[in-house]
């Protein structure tokens, strides 16, 4: 297969890239899974936005505050200020946010200074994946395939020159391009507790590696620190923030609170590891006696049934919660296009690590840092296009018999030097 531009991943960051790119350049959009099985549905608190300009300031602030001031300064600039366009551009693609006369309704999470958080209900993520994945849909020049598994990109003269991967019957391909942009999600999939979908390994990352494109601080794991206890294997469902943004309070195995439910999400989770120590239990409660039973059911009403199926009415009874993997503030190193250390690689969202982040992302930051530096590095390929030799390449399928373990451990290993590195740096200083 051949295309002017392929696209690995079919979350915001990837969908929005396609949306900004040109129409006249043919687009291949391969996904590991289904369409709808990104991480980008999930998302249920909410996305950021600067609501004026004097909340640029502390917007900056408690950005950098939970990254534990280790962020870009440069990226955290670009995403506030890019972040009422892309509001703007979202309602354009018919996503709604929760509104009171005409006016948006902004909530609150942990770290934050003020309600800047813009939300659809307590399924946000899914509210803007749809909408986005409507509009791909419509375009002439965008092919999708699902089940499309990239093991590799195509090197040449040290540029990328597009992906190979297994499709649906296990048949090894290659889509050779002009452009590649890695927008593959998380790593949560590595983890046994885990917000993410199990089929999100980080295989982007590992094949980074093996190319020599530069990684950045792979170590730097984001542990949510509420998401509901259970024994079954698979997803862990997760408790919003916003919960505690709006009142509920986190409780030790005698109903006593224990924290400040609206600290930082890293050090909650450290209270939460704490306090599950002095109780001897795999969880803590978390009770929303505090928020209005209207106010369950209309901002959290997919919570709500979800803990009814589980056997919990939050309305009248707290619930067991254990913090769980679910985000990657690290990833393929890129710049404020989005493109990494290999030219005509770009790499968008959870995959690439622009420094906006830093050591602990701020709560609904996600949502609106993927589709930021999606639509810059869409429009960084525009104004630099290129074309190139498109020839033809035959992988060998024998070559990659063991790629998922390997590139397993290749990813741990890289998490694992990180963390050592990064231990020795603060005991030196």
């Amino acid at each position: 297969m051949k295309a002017d531009i392929v696209i690995a991943g079919s979350g915001v960051s990837g969908l929005y890239a396609a949306l900004n790119l040109p129409r006249d350049k043919k687009i291949i959009m391969v996904t590991k899974d289904e369409l709808e099985r990104s991480d980008s549905y999930l998302a249920q608190g909410g996305i950021c936005v600067l609501k004026s300009e004097d909340d640029y300031d502390s917007y900056f602030e408690d950005t950098m505050h939970a990254g534990h001031y280790e962020n870009n300064k440069q990226s955290v600039d670009i995403m506030i200020r890019s972040s009422r366009d892309v509001i703007a551009d979202l309602e354009r693609y018919g996503v709604r946010f929760t509104k009171e006369n005409g006016e948006f309704v902004y909530t609150k999470e942990g770290a934050h200074s003020t309600p800047r958080i813009l939300f659809h209900e307590d399924i946000t993520g899914r509210e803007i994946t749809s909408h986005l994945l409507a509009a791909v849909r419509k375009l002439d020049n965008v092919t999708i395939i699902e089940r499309f598994t990239v093991a590799d990109i195509i090197e040449t003269d040290g540029e990328c020159r597009g992906v190979v991967g297994f499709n649906r019957d296990g048949d090894m391909k290659s889509i050779a391009a002009d452009y590649t942009i890695l927008a593959t999600g998380g790593i949560g999939g590595l983890f046994t507790n885990s917000t993410n979908y199990r089929h999100l390994t980080g295989d982007a990352l590992a094949i980074a590696l093996k190319h020599g494109v530069k990684l950045r601080n792979p170590d730097y794991i984001q542990i949510h620190p509420t998401t509901l206890y259970s024994e079954k294997h698979g997803r862990r469902f997760l408790i919003s923030e916003s919960v505690r943004g709006e009142g509920a309070l986190l409780l030790d195995n005698n109903g006593n609170r224990f924290t400040d439910e609206l600290a930082p999400r890293d050090v909650v989770t450290a209270e939460i590891y704490k306090q599950m120590e002095k109780d001897g239990k795999p969880y803590v409660w978390l009770s929303l006696k505090p928020i209005p039973e209207e106010t369950i059911k209309k901002h959290f009403p997919n919570i709500y049934r979800h803990c009814l199926k589980e056997g919990f009415d939050v309305t009248k009874e707290p619930i067991p919660v254990v913090p769980s993997q679910h985000y990657f503030m690290g990833g393929i190193d890129v710049d404020e296009y989005s493109k990494t250390s290999m030219d005509r690689l770009y790499a968008v969202g959870e995959t690439a690590c622009n420094g906006v982040h830093g050591k602990n992302r701020l709560a609904s930051n996600s949502l609106l840092e993927s589709l930021v530096f999606a639509r810059r590095a869409a429009e960084r390929i525009s104004e630099t296009y290129s074309v190139t030799e498109k020839k033809d390449y035959a992988p060998n399928a024998d070559d990659y018999k063991n790629y998922k373990a390997e590139y397993r451990k290749a990813v741990l290993d890289a998490i694992e030097r990180e963390r050592k590195k990064h231990e020795q740096h603060n005991d030196d200083a």
